[in-house]
């Protein structure tokens, strides 16, 4: 008998996850989220607690889409990378979350702007 006991949280709860964040469904992001969770997005030095979190995600301008491009499972860890966009404009996210309990306990979130190639790496390959 295994003292290993696994999660119940998998890729495909981490896929509804996103699809609940990136829509701005306030109700339905709550559920997977242990009352103590915490969130930090780095870029900003920005730290939430879970109803500070949904509400910055919730009331953020405009209608968004996502696109999961990779999901890493590492025990209770999961590593995604997902693009979040609308018509004007693009992002990636690589997100560190960490389950205890069936629940993310936490978030470790990097966000980056996607833009073209910038003029001197483009001069740089043409020499």
């Amino acid at each position: 008998m295994s003292c290993f006991i696994r999660s119940k949280i998998n890729k495909e709860i981490i896929e509804k996850y996103w699809e609940y964040t990136v829509s701005q469904n306030d109700e339905k992001m709550r559920y997977f989220f242990d009352k103590n969770a915490y969130i930090n997005w780095h870029n900003t030095n920005e730290h939430f607690t879970v109803n500070e979190f949904i509400k910055v995600n919730c009331n953020y301008p405009n209608k968004w889409y996502g696109d999961i491009e990779r999901i890493e499972e590492l025990g209770d860890l999961f590593v995604t990378v997902v693009r979040v966009y609308n018509k004007k404009s693009s992002f990636h996210a690589v997100s560190f979350i960490k389950t205890k309990d069936d629940k993310i306990v936490s978030i470790d979130e990097y966000w980056g702007d996607d833009g073209d190639i910038p003029q001197w790496r483009i001069d740089m390959n043409n020499e």
